[in-house]
């Protein structure tokens, strides 16, 4: 009975998946996990226990699936995690109807192989690879763990198994915040002991000539400080009657691109330097008005430390930013003899949310909360509406640059030193030589930023309560589980194929990594888990 044991059934699986669109924010995205729930139930397991496959909501429409393989006498869980969502496919041009049709964009290619980096040529010439949007991001980890929840029911393995998989991991991963509690759940009413969390993420290059296998025990934290400008409006033909929110923004923006007091390092590894995301004026039309709100978005990865210690050492940037603004303006005043509006202050979201609210009461704070659950954009843009609604109704406090975090954000997780993440990668690199003559190295920080962040969640000193006070859209629109995810305490691994250029046209998946080397490694991480004590 079984339909992916086999390296070509798993491929045809694989093709089949990505042929299913899922791109973020789709109705295909909506689709994918009932598709899928109907797929499963080929399994004959699970067309005997059809109530061990769940449907849970997330958001907007869209649904995490879990699948529950439950052995009666195992209270071992290890849950396989992936996400089906895929990012958008325009870069492909003439060949974008091909994105999702992995064997026929393959064949297609060769016709525009000088359109390729020599690099991409060059593996297309080998042949080795399956080209297509999500053959590597990820859903080839996804198919892997349906191929291996197949075998374990079908041989009956004394253990448990929960594969989930998720949407919108490419933006707020919203279908995993949502599928914490979900698992917290299950773990409860099935009486299951979490054992291990094993993503299936795929090898991730780390610069563009790698190509080691790596197995991984950490993923890297992502978090975004922001920042609102609010300066002086004016009329273009008086510009010494304002101050304009670009000028401001752009002391703070040269400090913050790649400072190095945002790099971390740990176990030999660091944080790649922080950089501008996006920075815009808030108008919406052109007009002879001077810009007077402007915002920034800043990537900032982590490994060890905290929201809170983010926000302080933004704040430090912010304020030496804020100095050097101060001085630049009060030459100028002095050079053309004019009176200054004022110095440009900084406070955190959080102080501006307090006082406006000892200024306007807390009901006309509430009712803006809910006005901006229905305004048209996304929780970046509400972040920065519900500031600046505030700031224009609080304008004594201006000129000014109001400190916030901006969705999504990804706590760092390692469980590099866990014993049985030890085994478990000594397992792995004995099994990669002995069988494929191949080196395995271990990265402690998964680099291509994961779901696994919001599991194994470590905060001793409550950081995470400066990114809730801080963050403007908290609890409207977008939230974290943080003490839910703090009980979901089993370590973390992640364990998946090989590929080259996810997110770009060339993205691609090593053939013989996905559909004969990554599942070899997953049973036997899933096998070590069995018989441990």
């Amino acid at each position: 009975m079984a339909q992916w044991q086999t390296p070509e059934a798993l491929r045809t699986l694989l093709c089949e998946l990505v042929g299913w669109h899922s791109r973020t924010l789709t109705e295909g995205e909506i689709e994918f996990p009932r598709k899928l729930m109907e797929k499963m139930k080929g399994i004959p397991y699970f067309t005997e226990h059809p109530q061990q496959l769940k449907l849970g909501e997330a958001d907007l429409g869209r649904s995490f699936l879990t699948a529950l393989y439950k052995h009666p006498q195992a209270k071992k869980t290890i849950v396989l995690i992936s996400h089906f969502d895929t990012v958008s496919t325009e870069e492909y041009g003439v060949l974008e109807a091909l994105a999702f049709n992995p064997e026929a964009l393959t064949k297609e290619l060769p016709q525009y192989a000088a359109e390729l980096h020599p690099e991409a040529k060059k593996d297309l010439e080998a042949g080795t690879f399956l080209w297509g949007r999500g053959t590597m991001d990820m859903k080839a980890g996804l198919a892997v763990h349906m191929a291996i929840i197949e075998k374990a029911a079908e041989e009956g393995w004394p253990v448990n198994l929960v594969l989930l998989t998720v949407p919108d991991e490419e933006v707020n991963s919203s279908g995993m915040r949502a599928a914490v509690t979900a698992l917290n759940d299950m773990r409860d009413e099935h009486g299951l002991t979490y054992t291990l969390f094993l993503n299936g993420e795929p090898v991730f290059s780390q610069n563009p000539t790698d190509t080691a296998y790596k197995v991984y025990s950490g993923s890297i934290g992502k978090i975004m400080p922001s920042a609102l400008f609010y300066g002086k409006e004016t009329h273009v033909g008086e510009p010494l009657s304002g101050l304009t929110s670009s000028f401001m923004a752009s002391f703070l923006t040269r400090k913050m691109e790649w400072n190095p007091l945002f790099r971390e390092s740990d176990q030999g590894e660091s944080t790649p330097l922080p950089i501008t995301l996006l920075q815009e004026d808030l108008r919406l039309n052109y007009s002879a008005q001077t810009p007077f709100g402007t915002v920034a978005m800043y990537n900032v990865f982590t490994m060890k430390r905290s929201a809170s210690d983010v926000m302080n050492t933004f704040e430090e940037v912010a304020r030496e930013a804020a100095a050097e603004c101060n001085e630049w303006y009060r030459a100028l005043c002095e050079r053309e003899g004019i009176p200054a509006i004022g110095d440009v202050s900084v406070l955190r979201y959080g102080e501006l949310l307090r006082y406006a609210e000892l200024k306007m009461g807390r009901e006309y704070i509430e009712a803006l909360k809910q006005d901006i659950r229905s305004y048209h954009g996304d929780d970046r843009e509400k972040s920065f509406k519900l500031a600046d609604t505030l700031l224009i109704d609080c304008q004594e406090l201006t000129p000014a640059i109001v400190l916030m975090f901006t969705p999504p954000y990804y706590p760092a997780v390692n469980t590099s030193d866990h014993p049985l993440v030890k085994r478990l990668i000594e397992k792995v690199t004995d099994e990669a030589m002995k069988s494929f003559q191949l080196d395995v190295e271990q990265i402690h920080y998964f680099n291509g930023i994961s779901d696994l962040s919001y599991v194994n969640f470590k905060d001793e000193h409550h950081g995470w309560t400066v990114y809730e006070e801080n963050t403007p859209v908290w609890k409207t629109t977008y939230s974290i589980p943080f003490e839910a995810m703090s009980s979901l305490d089993a370590p973390v691994l992640n364990v998946g194929p090989f590929g080259k250029d996810a997110h770009k046209r060339t993205e691609r998946l090593h053939m013989e990594s996905a559909f004969v080397k990554t599942p070899a490694f997953v049973e036997v991480v899933i096998r070590e888990v069995m018989s441990e004590g």
